[in-house]
């Protein structure tokens, strides 16, 4: 493997591509190329390592290292025996793979996914007269198989579990919010640790810990202890540690306030849980308050929430959407709000028109993120004021 000009692949959320490709611009990623999902780019073995433990809106990083055609299930199996396995892992290490298959020839993936466990093993006890292990759970060395119609890619993963497991998260709600989908909101919203922030239903306090980790310029991975790249043959322990060390010396001072407010006092000792794991007691505040009752008490303002979904916690919807544009309206003057649902009727009982319209998913939920704009008086007024 060529580790100073690595060819890297790193899966993101839809909708959260252009803001990935920023934040590998700036980690110093080359030729930075946008896909599905996906965000193509070039660095080397350190630039690997930064971008594991630093990429707020990444899912997992993948290094492909073998690519080829196949039209049937023996020809798969036959080009896969031929790879040289021990080039990327040896037998004493467990291995599992991963799969998205997208193919008229190979259609399910769990029968492609054993068709490759079994050429590696097969590999190895011809060779070594010993087999590898195949371990689900946490595999030293794990691999990514994607087939696209006949072209099958293999890659290697180099983050093991998805980077959205930060560490941090201990108890979580009815309807959390994932990590990668919370921080690439909150990106999105243009928060970036100026100001104050404040989210009105803040459940579990995913949202909080992340607009505290970008406010500090903390490592969206600071809490993680391993990395399936640490397996490699090629791994650099003093290389990583640099490398942390220098992103932890980047850390800096927060001045703002980060509120969250939620009216269930389990959802309030959760969130307490997880602001305590990431330690973050001194910067994040949580407090029992009916956001419908609050009073704007931050300037200046960003608002981002993951209000309660229909499909997951049964709320009146129509009553529920109207009272948050009643609330933005009579008590968060000069704010800007951001919220996501996947509830497009509901949300139109807000009563005022979103200023932007980004279409996300959260989990296999098409939602929209929603912005609204609160001026006090009009807009023209708001402009003949600013002119």
């Amino acid at each position: 493997m060529d580790t100073e000009n690595l060819k890297i692949q790193i899966k993101t959320f839809f909708g959260l591509e252009q803001i990935l490709a920023e934040e590998i611009k700036k980690l110093g990623g080359k030729n930075v190329e946008i896909k599905n999902r996906a965000v193509n780019c070039e660095g080397d073995l350190g630039f690997l390592y930064k971008i594991n433990y630093s990429a707020r809106t990444a899912l997992k990083i993948l290094i492909p290292v073998f690519e080829f055609k196949a039209f049937n299930q023996h020809q798969f199996y036959n080009k896969l025996s031929a790879i040289a396995w021990e080039e990327y892992m040896n037998v004493d290490q467990s291995f599992a793979i991963d799969s998205t298959v997208n193919s008229e020839t190979f259609k399910h993936s769990q029968f492609v996914t054993l068709k490759m466990k079994d050429a590696i093993v097969d590999y190895f006890q011809e060779k070594f007269k010993r087999r590898p292990d195949v371990e689900t759970k946490s595999p030293d060395i794990k691999f990514h198989l994607h087939i696209d119609r006949e072209l099958v890619t293999i890659s290697l993963d180099s983050s093991g579990d998805p980077l959205f497991k930060r560490g941090y998260r201990k108890e979580q709600g009815e309807a959390p919010i994932n990590e990668v989908l919370a921080s690439g909101m909150l990106q999105l919203a243009g928060w970036d640790g100026k100001g104050n922030f404040l989210d009105p239903m803040c459940g579990s306090g995913t949202l909080l810990v992340e607009a505290a980790m970008i406010a500090m310029d903390l490592p969206a991975q600071i809490f993680r202890r391993r990395f399936a790249f640490q397996n490699w043959d090629n791994y650099d322990a003093d290389l990583f540690a640099k490398i942390k060390e220098v992103r932890v010396n980047r850390v800096r001072e927060f001045t703002g306030k980060i509120v969250g407010y939620d009216i269930d006092n389990r959802m309030l000792n959760a969130a307490r849980t997880n602001i305590e794991a990431a330690e973050m007691e001194d910067v994040i505040e949580v407090k029992k308050q009916d956001f419908f009752e609050s009073k704007k008490e931050l300037f200046p303002l960003l608002m981002v929430f993951n209000p309660p979904y229909d499909e997951r916690i049964s709320i009146n919807d129509e009553d529920f959407y109207k009272k948050i544009g009643d609330t933005f309206k009579t008590s968060y003057p000069n704010t800007l709000a951001w919220l996501i649902s996947s509830d497009l009727e509901a949300v139109k009982k807000i009563g005022l028109r979103p200023s932007r319209k980004i279409k996300l998913f959260n989990g296999k939920l098409e939602t929209r993120f929603l912005q609204y704009e609160m001026y006090e008086g009009t807009k023209k007024l708001h402009k003949i004021e600013k002119n």
